[in-house]
Parts: C-alpha cells; structure tokens; sequence
C-alpha cells in the first residue's frame, strides 16, 4: 500500500514558474513507478509526464513538452513536477499516480495509487 500527497499548488500568472511535490509512504515506493496527470474542470483526467523506478525512463506529455520537468529522490520518497511558462491552459487538479512495475507508463489505467490532488491556477 503507497499513500501519496501532493503539495506546492496555487495561484501564478501567465509565464510564472510552479513546483509541485509528490510525498509518498508505504511499503514498496521505491519500486513503483510515477506519474503525474491533471484534470480541468469538464474534462478528461490528462497523462502530463511519468518517471520509472530508477528514474532512467522519462515521458512527458505532448501539451507541455519542453515546459515541464519530473524528478524523483528515492532516498527522501519524493516526486516532484517542475512547471516553467505556464499558460491558463495549465489550469488544473495535478495529481500524483504511482504504479508497480518497471517500465514508465502514461495510461492513468495502469497506475494504482492516486494522491487527493493540488489545484494549479494559472491566471493571464
């Protein structure tokens, strides 16, 4: 069992710049793999990017490509998502997936664990 909780939300303008943390505790984190995804109001839950267990493996999304930035520290059980040039497109619940395995996955169905999730309010 992985419990996830994610800090770091808020309330920034077009073009600012947000870290968002992902704290995790259980037994087995640092075998589990990690994603980030986002759910705007009436829409879709969204795949934003994903890091593997040894944080060898990386995918990031296609609508934040070349913004956004995962990492992981194994040793401190954190997850973290580094956003730079925000847009209010980025306006969002950002939540925190893990997922057993060891390949890097983006399809939510794949991921196990869920965090409660951190509003992300991009303002223009």
């Amino acid at each position: 069992q992985v419990q996830l909780g994610e800090t770091g939300g808020g309330l920034v303008q077009a073009g600012g710049s947000l870290r968002l943390s992902c704290a995790a505790s259980g037994r087995g984190f640092k075998t589990y793999a990690m994603g980030w995804f986002r759910q705007a109001p009436g829409k879709e839950r969204e795949f934003v990017a994903a890091i593997d267990w040894l944080a060898r493996g990386v995918i990031i999304g296609d609508s934040v490509q070349g913004r956004f930035t995962i990492s992981r520290d194994t040793a401190k059980n954190m997850v973290a998502l580094q956003m730079v040039d925000l847009t209010p497109e980025d306006t969002a619940i950002y939540y925190c997936a893990a997922a057993s395995g060891v390949g890097v996955y983006s399809d939510k169905r794949r991921f196990d664990y869920w965090g409660q999730g951190t509003q992300v309010t991009v303002s223009s």
